[in-house]
This record gives structure tokens, C-alpha cells and sequence, in this order.
């Protein structure tokens, strides 16, 4: 192996899982999610001279969000819209010992899953990278480039939006 490619992976591969989270996060589709991190990868690979240091996780989800904008793009042009896969969704697993507590808590990563997964992208991006990925501010306004002013809004609305909507499905729930 060269000296480059194994400088890349050195850095890259340890941020696979987050790429391949913000992928499933924002195709909905475990297949799509995963032809878009290996388109990410290989652009990553390619570009791996651009890279000017720092901090490969923001460099490289801004990738994976070119690329899945990029799938989208083309998709439109074809005039077909992927369905979301439900099948494939990311599993909350809950490490308790007390099964019925532990199903307790799936049902609700579910649920939780499902209600995250109505927000409008811009939102549903910000608020995936700042909790799930950990990505500060600035980190996450590289990788959606905008202003950090419109992160910190949009994870704002993003939490009010999930927030008023558990509660309303909460409040559907006790009031059958």
C-alpha cells in the first residue's frame, strides 16, 4: 500500500460510521445510504491532496452531503424520488437488563427515529450532526455551508420541531 493511501485511511476511516450515519439520516435507505458513502469515499480519496488538514470528519461529511444532494439531483432529472426504507433503519439498541424495560426504550428509539425522520432535511442535517455526530457549530456549518448563525436557528427550530411533535404523538397516544 502507498504511503498516500494509507495516510488517507489513517485519517478517514475512523469517521466511516459517521459518514455512513449522516447517509442513512438523510437518504432514508440503507442501500442508498451505503452507495452514497462509498461514492463519498472514493471523491474523498481522489481529493485527498485538496485536503488542507484540520479535521477530516466535517471535510468528509460535507462529501457525503455533496453526494447525496448530487443522488438527489439526478434522481429528480430522472423524474424518479426514492421511497424512504424502512427496512433499513438504524436500530436504538438499549442496553438494560429488564426485557420489558429494554422494549420499552426500542419502541421509543423508534418512534423516535420515525419523528426525527419527518423534519424537512435542512432541519432533520443540523440536528443529526450536533447530536448524533457530536459536530460543533462551526464544524456543522462547514459541512451544510452556511453561517453558523443559521445552524444555531435551525437546530433551534429543528428541536422545537421535534419536541411539538413528540408531544403531539404522545398526546395522540394517552388519548386512546
Amino acid at each position: 500500500m502507498d504511503d498516500r493511501r494509507a495516510r488517507f485511511e489513517a485519517q478517514a476511516l475512523p469517521h466511516l460510521d459517521a459518514a455512513a450515519n449522516l447517509a442513512r439520516w438523510l437518504t432514508r435507505s440503507g442501500a442508498d445510504a451505503d452507495d452514497i458513502v462509498q461514492e463519498a469515499m472514493l471523491r474523498a480519496y481522489r481529493s485527498y491532496d485538496g485536503f488542507r488538514g484540520g479535521d477530516m470528519r466535517p471535510w468528509l461529511l460535507t462529501i457525503v452531503r455533496n453526494c447525496w444532494r448530487n443522488l438527489g439531483a439526478d434522481a429528480r432529472r430522472r423524474g424518479h424520488v426514492p421511497l424512504p426504507d424502512e427496512a433499513n433503519g438504524v436500530e436504538i439498541a438499549f442496553a438494560g437488563a429488564d426485557p420489558e424495560e429494554e422494549a420499552i426504550h426500542s419502541d421509543e428509539g423508534r418512534k423516535l427515529d420515525a419523528v426525527i425522520a419527518t423534519l424537512p432535511e435542512e432541519f432533520r442535517t443540523v440536528l443529526v450532526l450536533r447530536e448524533m455526530e457530536d459536530l460543533s457549530y462551526r464544524e456543522i456549518a462547514a459541512v451544510c455551508e452556511v453561517p453558523i448563525g443559521t445552524v444555531m436557528s435551525r437546530l433551534a427550530r429543528a428541536r422545537a420541531m421535534l419536541r411539538e411533535k413528540w408531544i403531539g404523538m404522545e398526546g395522540a397516544r394517552h388519548a386512546v
